[in-house]
């Protein structure tokens, strides 16, 4: 044994002149004791060698003589994006190559190669970085249970974007099934921008259970500020573009080395990247874009050039808000809202991304009435309110997803699942009558579809319930998931490769010869057929821009708060911050013609035109 086991992690930093922080160590030392826990930390701090140099440190105390064989699985890693999975593996890989360690690491997500996936169908390597739905299917495997009979750590990134979602609850799901076969299981989660900790902890670990809290106590100074438009009384009243400050983003853009162009969807990172192009061709291989419905190898190729400074900006959604190893950029403008004053925070935190380093974001107000937004979202974090994330219980949908899954993985014993899945958070309080329909629903169908065979997915043979329909198997694994959203049709070249996906309901309205911009390339539309999308480059320097499923964002409950304390202030002439001294011309007409509505009141205003009355309401 090692005298000192964290001596390997203290030589490790110092040959990258590093010092561990406080709460990093506090952390290795509770992994080594046996405990599980949340660690709480701003971006770019350091969460994630806080978690990983734990099982690397327990392993080199075992194996004082390294003899260079490949350890069985060891560490599971569970990311929330495809896109962080390669990000993630660069920054566990660094410890691994400098201590010279015989793991292997691998991904495993939508993205992972025919090659990969048949390789580790015969063995799992070392450390294992997925999605819950990846990890969902390797439970379905009938020798799953071998599978994870060495796992001795799971660690779940970015906890905070996966708890208040039904993501979160087949994470809890699939985290209940390893702890049943593996009792000793230390499960650590990764989070940052958010309030209630202690309810994210507990879900995490689920009934029973205990753990630690780390919260790190590196400071991560934050400035926030805004474009403001010159005179807002000629700045636009409503949309969603804000392409009238374009030239203000482009002064913004060249005054750094690299930036990040945020926007809330899709179709308004295609619509900016082609309005900075038009306004600057001279950058056109110096500005990239990236969203999810992009092609692996397009989104890839933007993520590397990002690290190698290749590029001088990338327009980008929520895809980009995550990640370890991005090279800081010096400027990250967030377009229109924020919605919320942890979005803000997080993306914030995407430039000055390494500890002690100042995080500055520059929002971009696509409306006027976004500047009471963005005063509100800035006053919300310098009082510390930053939204809860409420974990999703009784998802109904959910387990009955999870018990065809079990029921492929090996099959289940009523009892014991049920026993199991109760000590979940999400599933604490599920009364019997609710197991009784779930079990019935996957058996015979429900009330509503017994009649119908197909619906009978779930056999019982001696009080083990399993699948016995290879049909069953294949649809079930080809649909575990459970995110929503239109089908997806796949876009292709007619001679060439893929480009991206989009949504079957935006191709509906397409004729042939339509032109279109994805990937921010402007497309015609040849033909829908195998369920492809065929196109060819079009010679047009103009086309339609998609919309994909939830482009449509609500502000949080914490956001709509501050935004109503803003307009009381104001109601009663009190403008603070840059945002609100701006708005004070509209504000006070607002006051003059109607009303500034008070904390308590909801105003409806009543307005004849020539073409009658009309009503509007502000709720």
């Amino acid at each position: 044994m090692i005298a000192d086991p964290l001596a390997p992690a203290f030589d490790w930093f110092a040959s990258r002149g590093w010092t561990p922080f406080p709460f990093q160590r506090e952390v290795w030392e509770a992994y080594l004791s046996g405990e599980s826990g949340l660690i709480y930390a701003a971006t770019g701090t350091g969460k994630t060698y806080a978690a990983w140099l734990g099982p690397l440190i327990e392993w080199m105390a075992e194996h004082p003589d390294i003899d260079g064989a490949i350890p069985p699985l060891q560490v599971l890693w569970i990311t929330p994006l495809r896109a962080l999975a390669a990000d993630t593996e660069q920054a566990l890989a660094a410890p691994l190559r400098d201590l010279n360690l015989p793991w292997t690491l691998e991904t495993r997500t939508g993205d992972t190669s025919s090659t990969v996936r048949s390789r580790q169908r015969k063995r799992l390597p070392s450390a294992l970085i997925t999605t819950p739905e990846s990890l969902s299917l390797l439970l379905s495997r009938p020798d799953a249970a071998d599978l994870f009979k060495h796992l001795r750590a799971v660690v779940v990134d970015e906890w905070h974007e996966l708890m208040a979602t039904k993501r979160g609850v087949q994470t809890e799901l699939c985290l209940a099934r390893l702890r049943r076969w593996r009792p000793d299981l230390r499960t650590w989660g990764l989070s940052a921008t958010m309030g209630n900790l202690e309810t994210a902890k507990s879900t995490l670990l689920g009934v029973g259970a205990t753990g630690r809290l780390v919260q790190s106590e590196v400071p991560k100074p934050v400035t926030i500020d805004s474009l403001i438009p010159e005179t807002i009384d000629r700045f636009p009243w409503a949309g969603h573009l804000g392409l009238k400050l374009l030239p203000e983003v482009l002064d913004v853009i060249e005054a750094g080395r690299s930036a990040l162009v945020f926007t809330n969807t899709r179709s308004q990172t295609e619509a900016w990247y082609q309005a900075i192009i038009d306004a600057r061709p001279d950058w056109i291989g110096e500005v990239a874009l990236h969203h999810g419905s992009l092609e692996k190898e397009t989104r890839e190729w933007v993520e590397n050039a990002l690290r190698d400074g290749r590029v001088r900006c990338v327009v980008c959604t929520s895809s980009l808000d995550l990640g370890v190893d991005f090279t800081p950029v010096d400027n990250v403008l967030q377009i229109g809202s924020p919605k919320g004053a942890a979005r803000l925070l997080q993306r914030t935190g995407r430039s000055g991304h390494q500890p002690g380093a100042r995080s500055k974001v520059t929002c971009v107000p696509t409306h006027a009435f976004e500047l009471v937004e963005v005063a509100a979202a800035k006053q919300a974090i310098a009082d510390g309110q930053i939204e809860s994330r409420p974990p999703v219980e009784n998802a109904l949908d959910v387990l009955v997803q999870h018990m065809v899954t079990i029921a492929l993985g090996g099959g289940f014993r009523e009892d014991e699942l049920l026993d199991e899945v109760r000590t979940t958070h999400a599933y604490r309080n599920l009364s019997d009558l609710e197991w009784a329909w779930a079990l019935d629903f996957i058996t015979r169908g429900g009330e509503a579809l017994r009649a119908y065979p197909d619906y009978q997915k779930v056999t019982e043979r001696d009080g083990l319930y399993v699948v016995e329909k290879p049909v069953v198997a294949r649809l079930h694994r080809m649909s575990i998931g459970t995110i929503v959203s239109d089908a997806s049709l796949t876009v292709q070249y007619i001679r060439g490769a893929k480009i991206g996906s989009i949504e079957e309901s935006f191709v509906a309205r397409l004729r042939p010869g339509d032109k279109f911009v994805l990937g921010g390339k402007i497309l015609e539309f040849v033909k829908l057929r195998e369920m492809k999308v065929w196109v060819r480059r079009a010679s047009s320097a103009r086309g339609i821009i998609p919309r994909w499923y939830g482009g449509q964002m609500p502000l949080s409950t914490e956001l709509t708060e501050a935004v109503r304390e803003k307009l009381e202030e104001a109601r009663n002439g009190i403008f603070r911050g840059e945002e609100m001294e701006a708005m004070r011309p509209l504000l006070e007409l607002q006051a003059h013609i109607s009303t500034i509505p008070a904390h308590d009141e909801f105003l409806i205003e009543r307005v004849k035109t020539r073409e009658g009355y009309h009503l509007f309401f502000y709720p």
